[in-house]
């Protein structure tokens, strides 16, 4: 049975500064990328602005707004920068170690900017051994239903894959290799990446949270953005506000709308590890909704919340994508609840990496793994309701290591575990740490946030 429940939003305590990314860690992801691409020649692994993870993940370093690459083969590495970002190499520890060489290649820098020195194509023939095989790393990879040869399908920019198709006797797509979510290195998370990531998501809740509560008849979306008070950490995708006009638009930012009783809403935070959104009405009832929208809660709400909670109870070590996205079809029915994307998928300093969740998936979930609740529903007549939240699956040997380290972090984790279960009334199993405070709820009527929904 699921009813309306007037709550205090519950506040666990402000996380430590996340721990810094060392040159131990830096040095096994090093390591551990050779190994997996140990079938390669040598690995060339793209970033930018918007793809800057893979590359960051690895080195530390992340190209603000221009191009970078970065040339692995088993005994040199050479991270190449443009003309704004060469300084801003030395944040990785892998390069003020002299693990990695830099080379500064000035066309990868804006447009405009001066130019001169070694091409890329020069620097590549230095770097890589002549006539190999390379293993390009993008950020995404394909399969037989999209190309005609998905192992040589490139995701990188001409300008990097064409010199890299002159040097090497074959260069294939091995963007698997980081983003793959069975067997990719980015995949799974250790106690130093959980302690980042709750941060992260603690930052975006409360964000959230300044901003729902300020919510009120009259406010514009830009007033209620700057309310969220955003603390400054980079941002995983921009901050979406969603309503009057643009409530169809979920992707939109704000625009100008003025906040009015009856408009459906979306609004999120989506730091880099974490994305927090919610999604319901302007309303203070049912009473302020279209009339053939007022049994929003029976009809649409209430069995978003019990499917959610199904999705918890399956968040344990050895159950296969598969059996979670059928959970949620069926709960869900897609005639009413029309649910396209995957009911859940890993995260990281990219908003998505992949996911293990899909139809006839099986690949399992596995002890490690990162995951943002991701069950997004949509009705022309109900608009939506959401509880995204990222949460991290860990086995007793994971919560071990996290107790050793970052006791406060399992801690608190433990305290958003007992909230879900005992306030909210959710199947939450011990495998599953909560990241953020906002875990667990779900206000329907956004102009009276402490009423949510409870099991």
């Amino acid at each position: 049975m699921a009813q309306l429940t007037r709550i205090v939003w519950p506040d666990f305590g402000s996380p430590d500064l996340p721990p810094e990314f060392t040159l131990a860690e830096a040095r096994a992801r090093l390591a551990a990328l050779r190994h997996a691409g140990r079938h390669y020649d040598a690995l060339v692994i793209y970033g930018d602005r918007e793809h800057a993870a893979n590359l960051h993940w690895i080195t530390g370093f992340d190209p603000r707004f221009e191009e970078a690459v970065l040339v692995v083969t088993e005994g040199s590495a050479l991270l190449l920068a443009g003309n704004e970002c060469l300084p801003y190499t030395q944040i990785s520890p892998l390069v003020r170690a002299g693990d990695i060489a830099v080379g500064h290649c000035a066309s990868l820098s804006l447009p405009s900017q001066p130019r001169g020195g070694r091409r890329l194509a020069d620097w590549l023939e230095g770097a890589l051994p002549a006539g190999g095989t390379i293993g390009a790393v993008g950020w995404k990879w394909f399969g037989a239903d999209e190309v005609d040869d998905p192992a040589t399908a490139l995701d990188i920019p001409a300008f990097l894959a064409d010199p890299l198709r002159a040097l090497a006797a074959r260069v294939e797509n091995a963007t698997h290799l980081m983003m793959h979510p069975g067997h990719g290195l980015r995949a799974r998370v250790d106690a130093a990446e959980i302690a980042r990531l709750e941060f992260a998501n603690y930052m975006a809740a409360h964000a959230l949270r300044r901003m729902a509560f300020a919510l009120r008849p009259g406010l514009t979306d830009f007033e209620a953005v700057q309310a969220a008070g955003v603390g400054g950490l980079p941002l995983g995708c921009h901050i979406t506000f969603a309503t009057g006009a643009r409530a169809d638009q979920g992707l939109s930012g704000a625009t100008g709308q003025v906040l009015r009783a009856g408009s459906p809403i979306g609004f999120n935070i989506c730091h880099w590890g974490a994305n927090i959104c919610r999604a319901g009405w302007l309303a203070r009832s049912a009473a302020d909704l279209p009339v053939a929208a007022q049994d929003y809660l029976a009809a649409f709400a209430y069995p978003y919340v019990r499917a959610v909670s199904d999705w918890c109870a399956l968040m344990r070590p050895g159950v296969t994508g598969a059996a979670v996205w059928d959970r949620i079809q069926t709960a869900l029915p897609q005639d009413i609840f029309g649910i396209t994307l995957n009911p859940g998928h890993l995260i990281g300093l990219d908003e998505w990496i992949s996911s293990p969740i899909s139809a006839g998936s099986d690949v399992p979930l596995a002890s490690g793994m990162a995951l943002q609740m991701d069950v997004i529903p949509g009705h022309p007549l109900y608009g939506s309701t959401r509880m995204e939240d990222g949460y991290v699956i860990a086995d007793a040997a994971l919560q071990m290591q996290l107790a050793s380290r970052f006791p406060a972090v399992l801690d608190r984790a433990g305290q958003r575990r007992t909230f879900m279960r005992e306030v909210i009334g959710m199947d939450v199993p011990g495998t599953l740490l909560p990241l953020s405070d906002t875990c667990g709820i779900v206000a329907p009527w956004l102009f009276d946030p402490g009423l949510v929904v409870t099991l």
